[in-house]
């Protein structure tokens, strides 16, 4: 971390109060410091780690909805009125962005001209608000600027500086004289090793350079202050059936083992709008969405759709449902972001949008989500339901409908887990990588900006027909409950929980409805069972780290045959796939590792 210019050099002092999101509009007049309501505990102590540091670069991480605006806007209004700087600048990764940064900053008074491409600016503004697109095209207009008068730079989600390899460069060059910078993320940091501007790279005991922040705030502890809402996710299977591109028909279920290709068009089969899948889960959210409302009567619930064509489809559907139509955000239309405002502060029931509310968009009153998109990439979901976890009271829940996709339900269970850019990425011969797969989706994904959806390369298919089957509900990475129809009666108890619960509470009440769904499901015969599957005693609650620790297990055991053997890591993973069945390692069940886990080890044993 480089240190302050001398020129930058204050007074070091102990911050003791508050935020500024409610400063007088005399400010910079009066002091901005001790007229507010309180800060957030991490918000005080990251602004005490400032002022007392003085650091020329500052990375804070928070997890999406922990406020990390308030936090670096009582940061500028700190050193405004300290002098440390005498103009700010924001780069957004969107034009609506943008424009929620100049009206949370006036509401602090701090004037950012949301509209500013060129020229001086008017001595009305404390600074401007621009996109890292707007950087990319005029870097040097920026950099003119930092030189002209001492800049603190707000560099929001700070990994889309390595969107592309121009904005990269052109934020390098645009605020490399900046006189103070502040980068912000709330989501894991890309897969790709370009290292991102202004970022710290620390190298670790093994010899790989991570990412090194100056104040993290995770998801976890962000819960655990009830800062954010807990995460309810329910997963829904259901059987599938396409024609590729070769005439051949394929028929599947959402969940079971498959190639990467068949997952693929087994849920872009799903989310077919002319299906039964859509209609099925948009009436189950809704219902979910009826049952939120009787404790929060402004809750409200969003599509996050792959396309427009799309979009429009499932706001035709959900006008079907429910008799109204939703709000419909495009991401080229030009009214997209008075929509969303409208939204924000009315009490409608839906809207449906097209990725740009995955990031950043400010809508707290959002409760229910539905995972319409075939993106997959960790960084995209949890972007994504980071728009609904903004915490307003004590109690709220958020609940998020996905299709069961393995890699999806993966990151689901990962909510709690920090992860650092890293810019080295060694791995052992033939060893699984458990999240090699989302990586390079997300590293081609990001080829082309931040706009790409990573469909582009998918195989041409034909969507034929779709059910839907309530799967299982996931939380705080344990999971509950066992297929079942939609409608019925299994279903329910779970669409039922109340929106106003303790995370305890919802973890307990879950135990119950669980428990209540096998007793109902034993007192039937099997004949007349609701669907003959794998019952819920019969798929233990496995907790993520649980599974992370039988993967490691298991490529310990691989690793020790490959010794014994003589064959590499790659050829016995093979080998254990087609014996046992079932995917990679990085999909497998708990059940599936284990079997593997007592294979390797009875091939051991036959070898002494």
């Amino acid at each position: 971390m480089r240190t302050p210019h001398a020129s930058e050099s204050t007074e070091s002092e102990t911050v003791t109060t508050t935020a500024s999101h409610h400063l007088s509009p005399a400010f910079p007049g009066r002091a901005p410091w001790g007229t507010a309501s309180k800060l957030r505990a991490w918000q005080q102590a990251a602004m005490e780690k400032y002022v007392q540091e003085q650091p020329r670069d500052f990375l804070a991480v928070a997890t999406p909805g922990a406020g990390k605006t308030t936090f670096a806007l009582t940061l500028a209004s700190w050193l405004l009125h300290h002098h440390v700087v005498q103009q700010v600048t924001v780069v957004a990764p969107t034009e609506h962005l943008k424009k929620q940064w100049a009206a949370a900053a006036a509401r602090i008074g701090i004037k950012l001209d949301p509209e500013y491409s060129a020229g001086p600016l008017s001595k009305e503004y404390h600074g401007v608000a621009v996109t890292y697109a707007g950087v990319g095209v005029r870097p040097m207009l920026h950099r003119n600027r930092c030189e002209q008068r001492k800049t603190l730079v707000i560099l929001d989600e700070i990994h889309h500086a390595g969107d592309s390899k121009s904005w990269g460069e052109a934020c390098l060059e645009a605020f490399e004289p900046a006189t103070r910078r502040l980068a912000l993320t709330g989501t894991p940091f890309r897969s790709d090793t370009n290292p991102i501007p202004f970022v710290t790279y620390e190298e670790g005991n093994d010899g790989i350079r991570r990412s090194s922040a100056d104040y993290t705030y995770g998801y976890g502890n962000a819960l655990a202050d009830g800062v954010v809402r807990p995460v309810i996710f329910l997963s829904y299977s259901g059987n599938m059936r396409w024609r590729t591109k070769a005439g051949d028909e394929v028929a599947a279920r959402l969940g079971e083992p498959m190639t990467k290709d068949a997952i693929s068009q087994a849920w872009r089969t799903a989310l077919d709008p002319r299906g039964d899948w859509m209609p099925n889960v948009l009436r189950a959210a809704d219902q979910r969405l009826t049952e939120v409302r009787k404790a929060i009567p402004d809750a409200g619930a969003l599509v996050i759709a792959s396309d427009q064509e799309s979009a429009r489809a499932y706001a035709k559907l959900i006008r079907e449902i429910t008799g109204h139509g939703p709000t419909l955000v495009l991401s080229d239309d030009v009214g997209a972001s008075k929509r969303i405002d409208e939204f924000s502060d009315g009490d409608d029931r839906w809207m449906v949008a097209v990725r740009m509310v995955s990031e950043g968009v400010d809508v707290p009153r959002l409760a229910v989500g539905v995972y319409a998109t075939t993106i997959s990439t960790p960084l995209f979901f949890a972007q994504a339901v980071g728009r609904f976890v903004r915490s307003r009271r004590r109690g709220e829940t958020a609940s998020v409908f996905l299709p069961t996709i393995p890699m999806l339900l993966g990151f689901a269970n990962e909510m709690e887990v920090e992860r650092d850019h890293v810019l080295d990425r060694p791995k052992k011969e033939g060893e699984e990588d458990p999240y090699a797969e989302s990586e390079k989706e997300l590293d081609e994904a990001n080829q082309q900006q931040d706009e790409d959806t990573g469909e582009q390369d998918m195989l041409p298919f034909e969507a034929l027909e779709s059910d839907a089957v309530f799967d299982r509900v996931m939380y705080n990475g344990a999971e509950f409950g066992m297929q079942a129809h939609p409608g019925s009666q299994e279903e329910q108890d779970y669409l039922g929980i109340p929106g106003l619960l303790e995370p305890d509470q919802v973890q307990l009440l879950l135990q119950k409805r669980q428990a209540r769904q096998i007793a109902h499901s034993r007192q039937k015969p099997a004949e007349e069972a609701d669907l003959v599957e794998l019952p819920a005693e019969r798929r233990p609650v496995v907790s993520h780290k649980e599974l992370m620790e039988l993967r490691k297990q298991l490529n310990t055991m691989v690793g020790a045959y490959v010794h014994q053997s003589g064959k590499p890591h790659g050829v016995i993973h093979t080998e254990l796939r087609r014996v046992c069945g079932g995917p990679a390692s990085a999909e497998a069940t708990a059940g599936q590792i284990r079997e593997r886990i007592k294979k390797v080890q009875e091939w051991a044993t036959r070898m002494r």
